[in-house]
């Protein structure tokens, strides 16, 4: 996982698909690149107004007015997630002033590919001495955080929150950090500053609810979104985002209807396209997903749909089980790279084959992938600090293949080394890598204890650590506790994601041991093994533990572990309640 590396407008988590910058860990800087106020400073003088404008809010630098409505224009449209509609405008404004840093900044979070971002970061970054102090402070944040120094990058959006504490998009941005380091509490923080600022700033609500969502507080979340939908009705992407909300619960049929009611909207909204996709994978039906996804690459309007496409069908593929098919897709994409020396786009597309290599048990494959992405970042004109990141993240591959060989000597010494290096770098999210190498050596050496400690510290945002704290808690023999995280891993339902498929199936097929009733526990459902004839005979249907999912006008009871012979979900809307007969628990019936 490079990390410079490009990934398109949903090949990411959940919340990047929303907030549309193009690195790995760059995590939400399009939206701090939103930043800006409607004010407009001419030929850098200030240009107030009105009483409040330009002590309160992020001045916009552009030595013209044409420009500066064209920027508003497509800021307007990138902040409502129509990012191919924003481009033409940020292409204007850049056209008629030249030296409009802003606009080029914007225009490098609204790239489709790669190569296009780099080129307007840069650019920007070269313009920043024309720009105003807060753009200033944007910019240098957004080349922090393409750098990998989220340490530099959060330095900078303190500042730009300390000097305009009532710019709703300054604390946007600020947030976009914190959710980016999975800090969602202080994300969250932001998020409702960025509303109370302007209560009609319908991308922060937009973002509040998957902050929400990220921290299992899905009646929040569901508010949020639903204030989303009051605010821009005739837009798509709040029903995409409230249908992704049902994707994480599980109620996949609901899920689809507000995504196809976003198409409705806009039929170019590609992004919805992949979130039907997703719910019919998660329905166990991959030849409907693929064809969803097909029909993306039917309406691509540029590169970087086209390759969400490709990279959501890989996904399906490896969900399915089809992994020669994934391995050949993977390849289109790097063909498309290869048509617009797409550098940093295809030495993603290496590593992503790398991954699939890996995980195929075809180290020496695996390792020449990722030797090739090295040698291709090394050898083009990405800056050093990027180059740096690759070097650091070459001895995370090299751990990860040495596994794979059972030459654990080897992975402690390459492990060591990337931890060394991210603790010099002060970047959480490469830390936590760190801990999952060190909980993945632990388990090799059968020490279950300090492969959980590790494990718990690693990203628990990535479906394979939830299946890996699965398999090191059953070693123990914590049955109970294993069950937990594979119900997880396997009920993860983010939007197409590789270390999903990857584990999905194993850790369903791992929930799937009966001898289990459950127990209510506040908002969760407890799983507790039956002893004795009685869960020996099969006497008593297979209970298994389930959770509790409240929103604010309806509960869900799902079934973690997929028993649907017995239990499959119980629903209930405006208070009443259905339970099976054999569902017992009187809490709920």
């Amino acid at each position: 996982m490079s990390v410079f590396t490009y990934q398109p407008l949903m090949r990411r988590n959940t919340m990047l698909k929303k907030c549309p910058q193009i690195l790995l860990l760059i995590l939400i800087l399009s939206c701090a690149a939103m930043a800006q106020n409607t004010q407009v400073s001419m030929n850098g003088a200030p240009k107030v107004a009105n009483a409040r404008a330009d002590n309160d809010k992020i001045p916009v630098t552009s030595s013209s007015e044409e420009a500066k409505k064209e920027f508003m224009l497509g800021r307007e449209l990138a902040e409502k997630l129509l990012i191919q509609d924003s481009i033409q405008h940020y292409d204007k404004a850049i056209a008629l002033d030249a030296s409009f840093a802003a606009a080029e900044l914007n225009r490098a979070t609204s790239s489709p590919t790669a190569r296009e971002f780099f080129e307007h970061l840069n650019k920007a970054v070269s313009l920043s001495e024309h720009a105003s102090a807060g753009e200033r402070l944007q910019i240098l944040a957004a080349e922090a955080g393409a750098n990998g120094n989220v340490a530099k990058q959060k330095e900078y959006l303190d500042q730009l929150v300390a000097q305009f504490p009532n710019d709703e998009r300054a604390h946007f941005a600020l947030g976009g950090y914190y959710f980016g380091q999975q800090d969602y509490a202080n994300a969250i923080e932001h998020y409702k500053k960025a509303t109370e600022l302007n209560p009609n700033y319908s991308t922060a609500f937009n973002i509040l609810g998957y902050a929400y969502r990220q921290n299992e507080d899905y009646a929040n979340s569901e508010s949020a979104f639903k204030k989303y939908i009051v605010l821009i009705p005739n837009d798509p992407n709040p029903y995409d985002s409230y249908a992704e909300l049902l994707l994480k619960i599980g109620r996949f049929d609901e899920s689809i209807a507000q995504y196809r009611k976003a198409v409705t909207i806009d039929q170019n909204f590609i992004n919805s396209h992949f979130g039907v996709a997703s719910a019919l994978m998660y329905q166990g039906k991959p030849a409907a997903a693929i064809s969803e996804l097909n029909k993306i690459m039917t309406k691509a309007r540029s590169d970087g749909e086209r390759r969400t496409a490709m990279f959501g069908k890989t996904v399906v593929y490896v969900d399915s089980g089809q992994l020669a098919k994934a391995l050949a897709e993977v390849d289109n994409q790097y063909a498309l790279g290869e048509k617009t020396n797409d550098v940093p786009g295809m030495a993603g597309d290496l590593q992503l084959k790398g991954n699939l290599l890996l995980e195929m048990g075809r180290y020496d494959e695996a390792m020449d992938h990722f030797a090739r992405a090295l040698k291709m970042t090394e050898d083009s004109t990405l800056s050093d600090a990027i180059k740096s990141n690759t070097r650091r993240f070459d001895h995370y591959n090299r751990t990860r293949v040495a596994l794979g060989k059972k030459d654990v000597a080897t992975a402690k010494t390459e492990a060591q080394e990337f931890w060394k290096l991210a603790e010099a770098s002060n970047n959480p999210i490469q830390l936590k890598l760190a801990h999952e190498l060190g909980g993945m050596i632990a388990f090799d050496e059968k020490n279950y204890d300090k492969a959980i400690s590790e494990l718990e510290q690693s990203n628990m945002q990535n479906p394979q650590d939830l299946y890996r704290l699965g398999l090191a808690y059953q070693a123990k023999g914590n049955r109970l506790k294993a069950r937990e995280y594979y119900a997880k891993a396997a009920k993860f339902n983010s939007l197409p994601l590789i270390n999903l498929a990857f584990v999905r199936a194993k850790a369903a097929k791992m929930m799937a041991a009966k001898g289990w009733s459950f127990s209510l526990r506040g908002r969760r459902l407890a799983a507790r093994p039956l002893s004795g004839d009685k869960a020996k005979s099969g006497g008593m249907p297979a209970f298994l533990p389930l959770r509790l999912l409240e929103l604010r006008d309806s509960f869900h009871v799902e079934s973690l572990f997929g028993d649907d012979r017995y239990l499959s979900s119980i629903s209930s809307r405006s208070g009443r309640r259905a339970c099976p007969r054999s569902f017992s628990t009187k809490l709920l019936c």
